[in-house]
């Protein structure tokens, strides 16, 4: 293993931030493995859960169980993981810029795909080594110029040439589960198992620009650009991992999720050994589309009548909003059947505030699935 310190641009005078990254195995010998934690910088599960991985890794390369390269970032933003105010972490959003963490990567399918018309052949291997060239080449063209964009170009760099990618993070309350593009479910079906997922949420194109999809989507966009013209290969298998809720930080379950990611790699043939056998699937996955989030009619007080992981019918009360100066309790329903994957952690609910989240099976949405 080595490790690398990666320097963000300084915002002010006086000021400098760093990415630390972990590198296990060698380059170029097999499948490129990249892993990162708590890019919303308050969701600190996944820099737990890396913190145990970084562990097993360790005494698996001691080993020579590595056939392949691996690189851990455990903490994938110190600009989040400093924005603390008044005591309140505030990891979500850049407070400079009021942007997501986790939103607006770069499109690389729309920027590299003239540029290969000309390019491309008959051979699937050719395409690939073509398209990360390129995604190299417009990646080293552009200049950061904050220090947000320099955040989000070293962590670009290091996994646009990766064949899988997981990004840890979690939700304020909820169960664990994944966000897959479309074309990506296939492989990620088993990790979905070996982590024990009760939610899979699936879409082609979510909207968001969100770090997985940057990655992977840039395969599928190319394939639908040029119709089958040539063949383009699903090079790089990205996901949105949430483990639980921001509060779960416990080692017991923090190392029941490194295994189950060091299961997952040993039954990709990335890491040596049999894997284990693998768990039966808790859910089907369901269209992100199909995802309805239920929202505050009122200001109160918060009670939730339903759990994490409840399942849920149509028009089954899932909370109440209680007034105590009036004196009322205000129902709030679901209007989808599925499982209530997340939910809020604040219990001072606000006008339109949004408390949490069911997997219903059919779709209904449009457009930006993720939202904020």
């Amino acid at each position: 293993m080595f490790q690398q310190r990666h320097l963000i641009r300084s915002a002010s005078l006086g000021t400098q931030r760093q990415l630390s990254s972990f590198h296990y195995g060698t380059a170029g010998s097999g499948e490129k493995i990249y892993l990162q934690g708590s890019l919303h910088a308050d969701e600190l599960p996944g820099m737990l859960v890396l913190y145990h991985l970084k562990h097993l890794l360790a005494a698996a390369e001691a080993r020579g169980d590595i056939h392949g390269e691996i690189v851990v970032v455990p903490v994938a933003n110190p600009i989040g993981l400093a924005q603390t105010v008044m005591h309140d972490q505030m990891g979500r959003f850049d407070l400079a810029s009021g942007e997501n963490f986790n939103r607006l990567y770069t499109d690389f399918a729309t920027l590299i795909a003239d540029e290969l018309a000309d390019r491309l052949g008959s051979d699937a291997d050719t395409n690939k080594l073509l398209i990360r060239a390129a995604m190299h080449k417009v990646h080293a063209a552009r200049q950061p110029d904050s220090e947000f964009a320099s955040l989000r170009h070293i962590l670009l760099g290091m996994a646009l040439d990766a064949d899988v990618v997981l990004d840890l993070h979690s939700e304020l309350e909820g169960v664990v589960h994944l966000y897959s593009e479309a074309p990506c479910w296939p492989q990620l079906s088993s990790l979905a198992r070996y982590l024990g997922a009760q939610t899979v949420l699936i879409a082609k194109g979510s909207g968001g620009a969100s770090f997985d999809e940057a990655l992977s989507g840039v395969w599928w966009r190319l394939d639908e650009h040029f119709a089958g013209r040539f063949p383009i290969p699903a090079a790089c298998t990205a996901t949105t991992v949430e483990l639980r809720g921001e509060a779960d930080v416990y080692h017991h379950t923090a190392l029941q999720d490194a295994q189950g990611i060091y299961a997952w790699l040993q039954l990709r043939g990335v890491l040596a050994g049999n894997a284990p056998p693998l768990p039966d699937a808790l859910c089907e996955p369901t269209p992100l589309a199909g995802s309805e989030t239920l929202y505050a009619p009122t200001a109160g007080v918060l009670v939730f009548l339903k759990h994490i992981g409840d399942l849920i019918e149509a028009g089954e009360v899932v909370a109440e909003i209680i007034d105590p100066i009036e004196d009322t309790a205000v129902a709030v329903r679901a209007s989808v059947s599925g499982c209530l994957y997340a939910r809020e952690s604040r219990r001072n609910a606000t006008l339109g505030m949004a408390l949490g989240k069911i997997a219903g099976k059919v779709a209904f949405r449009s457009g930006n699935l993720l939202g904020a």
